[in-house]
């Protein structure tokens, strides 16, 4: 595992940009949008409302 706390794993997209992001302590993912100067970020959820966490973490 790397030194950095958070890790892009997923990237989609050039001008408006969709990644998925994990926290290297929890395996927590998260979800990046960016389009222009905004920005968006959430943590993902399953169907229960749970974070969902990295399978390969």
């Amino acid at each position: 595992m790397k030194n950095n706390r958070f890790e892009e794993v997923y990237k989609q997209g050039k001008l408006t940009v969709s990644k998925i992001i994990r926290d290297n302590e929890t395996g927590v993912l998260y979800l990046v949008h960016q389009e222009g100067y905004g920005m968006g970020l959430t943590v993902m959820v399953d169907a229960e409302g749970k974070p969902i966490i990295d399978k390969n973490f």
